[in-house]
Order: C-alpha cells, then structure tokens, then sequence
C-alpha cells in the first residue's frame, strides 16, 4: 500500500471521528484547506512538521497517523 494513501486516510478517518471539517483541521493545524485535502486524498507528500501539526489538531500521536492498518 502506498504511505501516502495511508496516512490521508488515517487523518480522514480520525477528523471525522472527530467530526471535524477539512477547513476545520486546516485552521488548527495552521495549513491551508486544499493542502489538507491533497493530503486526504493521498497526492502530497507532507513533511514531518505538518504531521506534528495534523497529529497535534487530532489529538493523536504521529505514529497513529502513520499506521498501515
């Protein structure tokens, strides 16, 4: 499985778990709504800062949204 795929649908997962929008974690994370949409749809590539600042909106460590599941 592609990582990038899996980690955009961990943190699709876990913001709607969350019931949280896309504009939503993109203002707590501080990334702009279409970066994190790219990043749900597994087409970018994030650094480790802007999956500290997703894991930090989520209230999650990075590992969870890492995870391969």
């Amino acid at each position: 499985m592609d990582w990038r795929a899996a980690f955009g649908g961990n943190v699709r997962r876990l913001r709607l778990e969350r019931g949280l929008t896309q504009e939503q974690l993109a203002f707590e994370a501080q990334l702009d709504l279409t970066y994190v949409g790219g990043i749900e749809r597994g087409r970018r590539n994030p650094t480790l800062l802007v999956m500290v600042r997703l894991a930090k909106a989520l209230g999650v460590e990075v590992l969870e949204l890492v995870r391969l599941d």
